[in-house]
């Protein structure tokens, strides 16, 4: 059995990028799943990976904006995405992603 310890950089590196374009498939599979429930339960949305994308980018001297990177993550504009698959975050939705927001403050 392989462990990822014995694989080159490149193996790994395939194996994320793999990983990753899979999670985005299963995030596009479930557009039900909302942005303010990831950030409830993971503490990351789709913007979040967008934003690394992004990140990943400028640490490596590309210019790639953060709009870019969402719509790497969503597959369209983002502003598309919203319009066509974001519901309305329930008040009490809301209120738990503040709470959630001002004990990672404290």
């Amino acid at each position: 059995m392989t462990s990822p310890a014995d694989l080159t950089d490149a193996q790994r590196t395939e194996l994320d990028a793999a990983a990753f374009r899979r999670l985005l498939a299963h995030l596009d599979a479930h557009k039900e799943v909302q942005n303010i429930d990831l950030m409830l339960l993971a503490d990351f949305c789709r913007n979040c990976l967008g934003d690394w994308w992004s990140e990943a980018a400028a640490e490596r001297g590309l210019e790639v904006s953060r709009e870019a990177g969402r719509e790497r993550v969503y597959g369209m504009p983002y502003s598309e995405w919203k319009a066509n698959h974001q519901a309305e975050a329930s008040p009490e939705k809301i209120a738990a992603f503040k709470a959630k927001q001002a004990a990672k403050a404290d």
